[in-house]
């Protein structure tokens, strides 16, 4: 398959929030998103994490 399963952290608190699916043939780099963090109660930076 060419989509695989990365889990994205929260840059701030550093807790893994979110799962999300990338295509590994065309993306080469980790993906960085800005989503909602519960924990923080704001938007931030989520990075893919192993």
């Amino acid at each position: 398959m060419p989509r695989e399963l990365v889990i994205l952290e929260c840059e701030v608190c550093k807790r893994r929030n979110y799962t999300t699916t990338r295509n590994k043939k065309l993306k080469k780099e980790k993906v960085s998103l800005k989503k909602y963090c519960k924990f923080d109660k704001k938007h931030t930076v989520h990075k893919e994490t192993k």
